[in-house]
């Protein structure tokens, strides 16, 4: 089995955290716009800031749209502000939209292992805090099942060197994080944590993985 990834901790004073917006109570919560494509399914993942974590899915082969947004809480309707707190319960997390016939959902919990460190309660690289803790989430019993087997697999080859201490999780509700953190590693490439975090996270797994990924045009 390919080695898996282990992010290096970064000592920086870089987070996965934008300036603070204000909240507009009376402003619509973002919806995502509807894809005209039959047959996709849906999986949901939490590894840590999800702006690297959106951008690693969207280059893998078959995904065809991921979205930022919160689940693994209590909190209904939370906001970015509010998940900054880490009294929400809820974890950034994303939404993944792939085509069965082309990905499976075990080639995506291959790039979910793959491509952050699940051996780190409540921490991804220089983030901290139960907003970026590792959850697989299932839709339904066969998902669990994929998860369950999976991550036994990976302890009993001793992929880490340390236990797993990823959550097992139904997905209940996912919220939509706000319209700007969507595409955020795209569309802000030259901001501090994107160049010292995301990037570099992206071109790891990318390196390790080139066989999933999306052809280039």
């Amino acid at each position: 089995m390919k080695a898996l990834i282990t992010l290096i901790s970064l000592f920086s004073l870089q987070t996965c955290i934008s300036s603070p917006t204000p909240i507009n109570r009376d402003q619509a919560v973002w919806t995502p716009p509807k894809i005209e494509q039959e047959n996709l399914k849906k999986a949901y993942f939490a590894a840590g800031c999800f702006w690297c974590v959106e951008a690693i899915f969207e280059s893998v082969r078959g995904v065809k749209e991921v979205y930022s947004g919160y689940a693994g809480g209590a909190t209904k309707n939370p906001n970015y502000n509010q998940i900054g707190t880490g009294r929400t319960g809820h974890a950034e997390a994303v939404e993944i939209l792939y085509d069965p016939t082309e990905v499976g959902f075990g080639t995506l919990l291959q790039v979910f292992f793959g491509s952050h460190d699940p051996t780190t309660p409540n921490r991804q690289g220089p983030d901290r805090g139960s907003q970026y803790r590792s959850i697989a989430f299932y839709s339904d019993a066969t998902e669990r099942e994929i998860i369950q087997n999976y991550i036994q697999l990976l302890q009993e080859k001793e992929i880490f060197s340390k236990e797993i201490v990823t959550e097992v999780k139904a997905i209940d509700t996912f919220y939509y994080a706000e319209e700007y953190h969507q595409d955020y590693e795209k569309r802000n490439p030259d901001n501090p944590y994107v160049q010292a975090v995301s990037i570099p996270r992206l071109i790891r797994f990318q390196k390790t993985y080139p066989e999933l990924l999306k052809a280039k045009h």
